[in-house]
């Protein structure tokens, strides 16, 4: 095993025992405090802080890794978090309503920060360690998506069982020990100074990237907006609300996800390949967009039709919108890296993942605004609206190397097909 793979496969591992513990916070966080009356409103704005610490933190990131290293800001983010789950489970019973949803919205703030810290360096390394080698970015960056994404789904379970045997604190210490663990692995097998380089000198040169990336960046403002729209809220409440237990939704959450996860990560079998990285893998994001905004919109129809056993009509569909999802965010995935410059591709990919946060955030906002006004229904047709902007943005990307606006000698594409 080479420097490179080896190194893509220690981060790759460090970031699957981080997601597998923010998958669990998650499930944790919404059927702990719906279970305790909140509304769903109120369950939305327990996660805002933390997509909208996003924002600022993968803009942040990128630039701190540029400047310090992957392996420093792995550290800061796995650190951050535990210290997020600590915060966590100090919240007491006997506290006011108003002073617990501000405790957990500061830590989960908190723990929002820690993630993009840690997703933006884990990206970053991908473009550092693939190399030139035919194909191997895109394979790299599919498997990478789609095992973390599985290991989201693990957790979305883990969250659930853990809350259901042994109770909201007990659960966030046992998390905070096994990401202890994963930071020990880091400090030991990650290079200190890797994906080390000059870091932008300025606020413009910072979000100065080519028309390639600003127009990526807005699709996916849309694309996660459409997920978390029905994700964060809908789904979750309206199946427990349905009769289902919290092992039962954290289970359909967890294979949801899982199954996305494993999709993402033989979404290259599923895209033509061209010489040039960008001419067949930028159709495939128009088509596949397409697609995706459709499935929400026929399943809203299906929704205000009433059926019998509504709940299960509701899966059947979103798992369709799974499969597509899964394929339309790979493809995505690749092309960032693509479109980014190797010299700063940790900026780069932070640029890009802000405008991921930015879409979970409003997705998270109007998924309790949605759903506390109308239902599955309303949440399922602003997913497709969402979807539809998604789609129109893609149809502007650049499909040629040569026709993205060169930001110096790093902005051609490196990746051959």
């Amino acid at each position: 095993m080479n420097a490179g793979t080896r190194h893509y496969a220690i981060v790759t591992a460090a970031y699957w025992g981080f997601t597998l513990t923010d998958g669990a916070l998650r499930m944790l966080v919404l059927l702990h405090f719906y279970k305790l009356g909140y509304s769903p409103f109120t369950l939305a704005f327990l996660f805002l802080l933390y997509e909208a610490a996003g924002i600022l933190a993968n803009l942040i990131g990128g630039w701190l890794a540029t400047r310090y290293g992957i392996a420093r800001m792995l550290a800061v983010g796995l650190s951050t978090q535990i210290c997020g789950f600590l915060l966590l489970s100090a919240l007491s019973p006997h506290w006011s309503a108003t002073l617990s949803v501000a405790w957990v919205v500061l830590a989960q703030g908190l723990c929002g920060v820690a993630k993009d810290l840690t997703k933006t360096a884990s990206k970053s390394a991908i473009k550092l360690t693939a190399g030139n080698a035919s194909g191997q970015l895109f394979k790299w960056v599919a498997f990478f998506t789609g095992s973390k994404n599985a290991m989201k789904g693990v957790g979305f379970f883990l969250g659930g069982v853990l809350l259901q045997a042994f109770g909201f604190q007990t659960a966030l210490w046992f998390m905070a020990g096994l990401l202890a663990c994963v930071l020990v692995g880091v400090l030991a097998f990650v290079p200190p100074l890797m994906g080390k380089s000059r870091a932008s000198g300025s606020a413009r040169e910072l979000f100065a990237k080519n028309r390639g990336i600003n127009l990526l960046a807005a699709a996916r403002v849309a694309l996660f907006g459409a997920r978390d729209v029905w994700f964060v809220v809908g789904v979750p409440v309206f199946l427990y609300a349905s009769g289902w237990t919290f092992s039962m939704v954290g289970a359909f959450m967890a294979l949801w996800t899982i199954g996305y996860g494993v999709v993402q990560a033989f979404a290259p079998a599923l895209v033509r390949r061209s010489a040039d990285g960008l001419s067949q893998e930028v159709p495939a994001a128009r088509w596949w967009s397409a697609i995706l905004a459709a499935v929400p919109a026929v399943l809203a129809a299906v929704v205000y039709a009433g059926p019998a056993h509504l709940e299960w009509v509701v899966v059947a569909g979103l798992s369709l919108f799974g499969f597509a999802f899964a394929v339309n965010s790979s493809v995505h995935s690749y092309l960032i890296l693509a479109y980014a410059g190797s010299e700063k591709a940790a900026e780069d990919v932070g640029f890009y993942y802000a405008a991921n946060a930015l879409g979970r955030f409003l997705g998270t906002l109007m998924s309790g605004l949605l759903y506390q006004w109308g239902g599955i229904g309303w949440s399922l047709v602003g997913s497709a609206i969402m979807l539809t902007v998604c789609w129109a943005l893609s149809l502007l990307l650049p499909v040629q190397a040569t026709s993205v606006a060169a930001r110096g000698p790093t902005s051609k594409t490196t990746e051959p097909a």
